[in-house]
C-alpha cells in the first residue's frame, strides 16, 4: 500500500560537526519492520510532518528531539532550502552544528498491527537507531532525494557558513 503524500510537508534538522578529518552529519534510520534489513538509500534527516500554521524551524526542532531523544543545539540554523521525495512530500530541512552521542538516542514510538492479519498489535521505534556519516558514507546512506540537503550545507561550510 502506498500513502500519497503530495502536498505534505516534512521539517528536519542536519546535525553536523566538525571533526580534525571530516565533517559529519548525523543520519536516522527508520524503525519498524518494513525497513529491517533495509540500510544504504534509506537513512534520512531527523524530520517530521508539519501541521497547519506551524512555524517549520519549530516542528524541525520538535521531531530532532522526538527521534532523538535530545534537544537540538541551540546553534544558528543554517538554512538548506526544501526537496521533493519521490512520494511527492516535500522536505525543509536546516543545518545546526552540534554533537550527540548515538548510543543515548532514544525515538519516539509507533502502534501497527503485526503480523498483517494478526490482530496483535506492537510498538515500534519511529527511529531505530541513529548514526555518525562522513559525506562519502552519507552519499550512499541517505534517501536520493535527501542528498542535495547534505550538499548544500558542504557549499554553506566550505564557504565559510
Amino acid at each position: 500500500m502506498t500513502r500519497d503524500k503530495r502536498g505534505l510537508t516534512s521539517a528536519g534538522i542536519l546535525l553536523y560537526r566538525r571533526d580534525p578529518d571530516a565533517i559529519r552529519v548525523l543520519l536516522a534510520h527508520p524503525g519498524g519492520p518494513f525497513w529491517i534489513g533495509r540500510d544504504a538509500g534509506h537513512w534520512t534527516i531527523p524530520k517530521g510532518e508539519a501541521g497547519p500554521g506551524e512555524e517549520l524551524i519549530d516542528v524541525a526542532r520538535r521531531e530532532f528531539l522526538e527521534e532523538t531523544g535530545s534537544d537540538a543545539p541551540a546553534s544558528e540554523p543554517l538554512p538548506l532550502g526544501e526537496v521533493f521525495q519521490k512520494s511527492g512530500k516535500r522536505v525543509v530541512a536546516w543545518g545546526l552544528e552540534g554533537d550527540l552521542d548515538p548510543s543515548t538516542a532514544a525515538s519516539n514510538t509507533f502502534e501497527m498491527e503485526w503480523p498483517p492479519g494478526s490482530g496483535v498489535a506492537v510498538v515500534f521505534p519511529e527511529i531505530d537507531r541513529v548514526a555518525w556519516f562522513d559525506p562519502d558514507e552519507a552519499r550512499a546512506a541517505l534517501k536520493a532525494a535527501q542528498v542535495p540537503l547534505m550538499e548544500r550545507l558542504l557549499e554553506i561550510l566550505r564557504a565559510g557558513g
